[in-house]
């Protein structure tokens, strides 16, 4: 049990003469559920990173656990005081499965040979995955790598359990699950938890305290206030009000005929004909480790599926792959791995060389970068931008390019709400203008009403489209 005390924390990053923490003071309280929200690039992540010391903090005094400095604490009592799960899991795995890096884990940890095994096999039932005791973690979801990180910070037991948006690829209902055991963690175990993120959907009844990080400062929102802000994250405000049925006027450009996919003997998708229809926007929900990531791409020709898939009439194995890429594109969920360039500038230069430069042109593009809050970041190093940042830029660059088809796999992850506003207004200006045919995986809903046409939901390996509930 700790609480977390902050105390005038300013910090700027290498060559940026603006810091993005600016004499910042706050108090996590100990065994309580803190919910910390703000703009994207606002420096959530720099804050909780800070009281991991994962950054460097010269004064011992600004970053305290029960009164003791961060710096005082030896590394080896460090992971036992506090520990972080980061926006891209898979960027803090080491090893090759989730066994082996549970056990890796706890050996840093220095626990007992012997007590490994049943505090790995507790963390993952604890969590509800140990049927994934054994698989690869590079061959999970998003959302299923997610629930492993979390797996293993409940195996490390630490005191402070700093959480960098948990639930970004985490469908509804497991997102359900996971925060009711996070509040388990804070009221039966006297852990302190405080978790990062824009989406603020069902956490009313669950929360402690709301703080908002803006410009730099720390603010803890006042009950009304608190109420103001959940408002617009209801259940009424993340309903699709107005999809409909695929209609016989409507043109097909994907086909899936016998279309199945699997991976490691698993069935994914049973074999079904499937339909794509052009110049709309679809939506494609569904559970953790369903298929929908493994969908796409199979889609864009990046994995095997069974049955055939064909683009307006012709099979996309016939199709050249420089030519079928042009048609067909896709947007990753991991928004640096489709990043080729070093610089903002650069990654953006090179979508306009091989994209359609009459419509975007260099006015246009900055015009959008400043619609998306992006402008005088020319020369900044794309991995230096946060989560949110990183998404705006890549979907950028993948409109440039201008796919008849674009697949985006989670467009909104990381993004706080009003950059869901600007890039809903900019997919849907841009699809109009270019006739785009969008189809978009997304677990997150809110804002997407006014955008998506279609629901495709996959359930229990099929997918079928779906219509307004009453």
């Amino acid at each position: 049990m700790a609480t977390v005390t902050i105390q005038s924390l300013t910090y700027t990053y290498p060559k940026q003469s603006r810091p993005v923490l600016d004499h910042l003071s706050g108090t996590f309280p100990t065994g309580k559920f803190s919910l910390l929200t703000g703009v994207s690039g606002g420096g959530k992540s720099t804050l909780l990173k800070l009281i991991a010391g994962l950054l460097p903090n010269p004064d011992d005094t600004t970053v305290t656990f029960d009164g003791q400095p961060l710096n005082a604490i030896t590394p080896t009592d460090r992971a036992k005081t506090v520990v972080m799960l980061f926006q891209e899991p898979s960027t803090q795995f080491t090893m090759d499965t989730v066994e082996n890096e549970l056990r890796f884990a706890l050996e840093n940890q220095q626990v007992p040979a012997g007590e490994i095994a049943d505090r790995s096999d507790a963390a993952l039932a604890f969590i509800g995955i140990t049927d994934l005791k054994f698989r690869k973690l590079m061959q999970l979801s998003g959302g299923e790598q997610q629930k492993v990180a979390l797996a293993i910070i409940v195996a490390m037991n630490s005191d402070v359990i700093l959480l960098d948006e948990p639930f970004a690829s985490i469908d509804p209902p497991t997102r359900l699950v996971l925060l009711e055991k996070l509040v388990a963690l804070c009221n039966e175990r006297g852990k302190t938890i405080v978790l990062a993120d824009h989406d603020l959907s069902g956490y009313q009844q669950w929360v402690d305290h709301l703080a908002v990080l803006a410009d730099g400062h720390l603010t803890l929102l006042s009950v009304d206030e608190t109420r103001a802000r959940f408002a617009a994250f209801t259940p009424q405000r993340l309903q699709l009000t107005h999809v409909q049925l695929p209609s016989d006027q409507l043109t097909v450009c994907l086909q899936g005929t016998a279309l199945g996919l699997a991976h490691s003997n698993r069935q994914l998708i049973a074999p079904q004909s499937l339909s794509f229809y052009a110049h709309k926007t679809t939506l494609i929900t569904g559970p953790n480790g369903s298929g929908k990531s493994t969908l796409f791409r199979a889609l864009v020709r990046l994995g095997h599926y069974q049955g055939h898939i064909a683009y307006r009439d012709t099979d996309i194995k016939k199709i050249r792959k420089r030519r079928y890429a042009r048609q067909v594109g896709l947007m990753f969920q991991a928004a640096a791995a489709q990043f080729l360039n070093v610089t903002v500038a650069e990654e953006l230069a090179l979508s306009q060389k091989y994209g359609n430069s009459t419509y975007f042109t260099p006015e246009r593009v900055h015009a959008l970068l400043d619609q998306l809050n992006l402008a005088g970041r020319d020369e900044q190093v794309l991995y230096s931008l946060s989560s949110g940042q990183q998404k705006k830029i890549q979907l950028l660059c993948m409109l440039i390019m201008a796919p008849e088809v674009l697949l985006l796999d989670e467009p909104l992850k990381g993004l706080d709400y009003a950059s869901i506003q600007a890039v809903m207004a900019i997919l849907k200006t841009v699809q109009h203008d270019l006739d785009l045919t969008l189809i978009l995986i997304s677990h997150q809903l809110s804002g997407l009403d006014a955008l998506v046409d279609l629901h495709l939901q996959l359930e229990d390996h099929q997918l079928t489209y779906q219509e307004v509930r009453a």
